[in-house]
């Protein structure tokens, strides 16, 4: 049994959670966090002395904690051919591609964009600052787009490692209000990731608990 220290609206979290679902793991999740507080107990300073989440344990293994660790874990431990494959090159195109989803889009995304629309009071948020952070994201995402006319998913025909990384991040990229641009294979392979049950149970999360007046 996996169990899980982080709330459902942690975008790390999402990716974590999904991935589980898309392996068909068994799990309990302990909120935490944010509006639930619990980061500054000796308990989970025990789990992660860095006070943050996800942190997963695996049955009585250590916890683990950093998200892209925990996703290789699960995949080394837990994969189906398809989503980590055992092949060393073909193994390291999918991590190559999570890697940049992880730094290029992820972290293009969350502050730069979601954090300053979202987060800051309404009189403060910083437009101008958003569209060339928006600029900046959807050049790495014509690079995806790109790749998406050729294929199904970012490494292919299948779901991968590297789409967690990558996916769970266009909910919101679609779902905020800003002026995107006109990616039409990024937003087909949206639209099929919304139709997996497993993203939409744990990455189409209602963030209003960020919205500030």
């Amino acid at each position: 049994m996996l169990t899980v220290w982080g709330r459902k609206t942690s975008s790390n979290v999402q990716a974590l959670m999904w991935c589980i679902a898309e392996l068909g793991l068994a799990y309990e999740r302990h909120d935490v966090g944010h509006n639930f507080g619990g980061t500054d107990t000796d308990e989970f300073f025990a789990l992660n002395p860095n006070r943050s989440i996800p942190v997963l344990q695996d049955g009585t293994n250590p916890p683990l904690w950093e998200t892209g660790c925990i996703l290789r874990y699960l995949a080394n431990q837990y994969r189906d051919e398809a989503f980590w494959p055992t092949e060393l090159l073909a193994r390291t195109e999918v991590d190559r591609w999570a890697e940049w989803s992880k730094i290029n889009v992820a972290m293009g995304f969350t502050v730069p964009i979601f954090w300053r629309l979202i987060r800051a009071p309404k009189d403060q948020v910083d437009h101008g600052a958003i569209r060339v952070a928006v600029t900046a994201l959807e050049e790495r995402l014509a690079i995806a787009d790109s790749r998406l006319f050729v294929q199904s998913f970012l490494v292919g025909e299948a779901l991968t490692l590297a789409d967690i990384q990558f996916g769970h991040v266009l909910y919101r990229y679609y779902d905020i209000d800003i002026t995107r641009a006109n990616l039409p294979n990024l937003a087909r392979y949206y639209t099929r990731l919304t139709k997996r049950p497993a993203f939409q149970e744990h990455v189409m999360v209602s963030y209003d608990v960020f919205l500030t007046p």
